[in-house]
C-alpha cells in the first residue's frame, strides 16, 4: 500500500494525461447511461452471463465514478490510475467478443477496424498507468534501471 500513498511529484503530460482519461471516461459512462445505452449493450458480448443493460449501466457508473476521480482526486492518481487500467484489462475480453462475434456498434463496422481497436487498449492501459505515475520515475528510469540490475547481477 506505501506505493499508493507515496507522493511523486507528477509532470505535466501525466497530469494532461490523468485530465483527458477523466474526460474521456466521465463522457463515455454518461454514454452509457444515456443516449448510448442500445449501442453499448450490442458490443456486450454473448457469453457473458449478465444482463446486457445490467453490465451497461454497471459499466457505466465505474466509468463515471473513475472519470470523477482522475478529474477531482489528483492526489488520488495513484489509485485511480490503477483502478482505471485494471477496469481497461477488464472489459478487454468484450472488446475481443465484439471481433470474434463481428459486432457493428460506434462506427467499428469491419474486422479490420474491430482488430485495430484491441490493439489501441494496451495503449489506454499504458495511459492509465502513465497517468499514475507509474512506473515510477518515468518509463525511461524503470528501464535503465532494470538494465542496470541486469548488468550487476550477471543477466544482461
Amino acid at each position: 500500500m506505501g506505493l499508493l500513498k507515496r507522493h511523486v511529484p507528477t509532470t505535466l503530460s501525466q497530469n494532461l494525461t490523468r485530465l483527458a482519461l477523466g474526460a474521456f471516461m466521465a463522457g463515455a459512462g454518461v454514454l452509457h447511461l444515456t443516449t448510448g445505452r442500445e449501442e453499448f449493450r450490442a458490443q456486450v458480448p454473448h457469453w457473458v452471463p449478465v444482463d446486457e443493460d445490467l453490465v451497461v449501466l454497471a459499466s457505466g457508473a465505474a466509468e463515471v465514478g473513475l472519470g470523477a476521480a482522475l478529474l477531482a482526486l489528483p492526489g488520488r492518481r495513484r489509485l485511480t490510475g490503477l483502478a482505471l487500467a485494471a477496469f481497461f484489462v477488464a472489459i478487454f475480453p468484450g472488446n475481443v467478443g465484439q471481433y470474434v462475434e463481428g459486432v457493428d456498434a460506434f462506427g467499428l463496422d469491419s474486422d479490420t477496424k474491430r482488430l485495430a481497436r484491441l490493439f489501441f487498449q494496451p495503449v489506454l492501459v499504458g495511459g492509465a498507468l502513465y497517468a499514475a505515475g507509474l512506473p515510477e520515475g518515468g518509463l525511461r528510469r524503470a528501464l535503465t534501471r532494470r538494465g542496470a540490475t541486469a548488468t550487476r547481477t550477471g543477466r544482461g
